[in-house]
């Protein structure tokens, strides 16, 4: 089966750019698909410098849901939102003040991530951190999720006025350009030791492996079932947890939730954008009714989601009717796109026509 490779590197244009990210591409392009991605085929698709954190996050999205190993080369910075204090990677139009609305959050990957067949993930990352990402850093890590290897270093800022280069994904590409493949942890030990020799400052290494704890974690089994073309078999067997996690702590609660954005994401995968959207509006409007904050991220987080299918949907009827619940939660959770709400009452009244 033919692996995904997806090649992201992104800094900021101007002052804010703490490492010359796109500098690695040419590196990691001269490296076979092959290679890169550790089958005997693959597909690679390449961001160098993107505007937007929503294309992003279409490529990351199409690439989470290709059949076969995934992996990923991440190449950047990190900068903290103001408001929320969560980590981004700085995209090309990203300064301090911006960062909650030009960078791509960081807890998108472990989102887009999370139906991936465990251990068939790889994500190496060369990532340098400005002043507030490296204090944040010093309480925890980065999270990608359970069953998706991580393998890295975030380095501390660079002096000032100083751009860095990002060392470690060179010799990544560098030891990937003889050939062959080594296993993930073997390529980012060799990877490190290479780095340390040039001088370069590896900081807070990351290594994580990808296997699961030893109990059967009932993902794999839907994720088979919807990827074999069962949707019906993996939206039941999603279903059936979520009234599990219903009757064990209530509606309500992160378990039961969980379970709601699951059936979302099988929707998706099914093909059918309004029963998606129609989940993501009843994850958004549970968790407001819980009390979470309008910015927070799960929130946010679902009301996108439920934007992102709606447009999707071509019924006018059931689109018209999904619109005017997603305008009504628009005017709550605005959202970190400029003018989502503009766009659902736009089309809305496009729709008024058809109807």
């Amino acid at each position: 089966m033919p692996g995904t490779v997806l090649l992201l590197a992104a800094s900021p244009v101007g002052r804010g750019c703490l490492v010359d990210a796109a500098s690695v591409l040419p590196v990691l392009a001269a490296v076979s698909p092959a290679v890169l991605s550790g089958t005997d085929t693959a597909n690679v698709v390449e961001l160098a410098d993107p505007l937007e954190p929503q294309a992003v996050l279409t490529r990351l999205r199409a690439a989470a849901t290709a059949p076969g190993p995934l992996t990923l080369f991440v190449t950047g910075q990190l900068q903290l939102d103001r408001r929320q204090r969560l980590p981004h990677l700085a995209l090309a139009r990203t300064t301090p003040a911006t960062v909650r609305y030009t960078a791509f959050p960081w807890h998108w990957i472990t989102e887009e991530l999370r139906l991936r067949p465990p251990g068939t993930t790889t994500l190496l990352v060369d990532l340098h951190a400005d002043a507030e990402s490296w204090a944040y850093l010093a309480g925890g890590t980065l999270a990608v999720g359970t069953g998706v290897g991580l393998y890295g270093r975030v380095a501390p800022p660079p002096p000032r006025r100083t751009v860095a280069s990002p060392a470690y994904m060179k010799a990544v590409a560098t030891i990937l350009r003889s050939g062959h493949r080594p296993a993930p942890r073997t390529l980012h030990e060799q990877a490190l030791a290479r780095t340390d020799g040039e001088g370069g400052r590896p900081g807070i290494v990351l290594a994580v492996d990808p296997r699961l704890p030893a109990a059967p974690d009932p993902h794999a089994a839907i994720t088979a079932a919807a990827q074999a073309g069962r949707h019906d078999e993996a939206a039941a067997l999603a279903g059936r947890r979520e009234q599990e996690a219903v009757r064990a702590w209530g509606a309500a609660s992160e378990q039961a939730l969980h379970w709601a954005e699951v059936r979302a994401d099988l929707a998706m995968l099914a093909g059918d954008a309004a029963g998606s959207c129609r989940v993501w509006l009843a994850v958004a409007t549970a968790r407001l009714d819980a009390g979470q904050p309008a910015d927070a991220p799960s929130v946010e987080s679902a009301v996108d989601r439920a934007h992102h299918q709606w447009g999707r949907v071509e019924d006018p009827p059931r689109a018209r009717e999904l619109g005017l619940a997603l305008a009504g939660l628009r005017l709550r959770v605005p959202g970190r796109r400029q003018g989502a709400l503009d766009h659902v009452r736009g089309r809305l009244g496009l729709l008024e026509a058809q109807v």
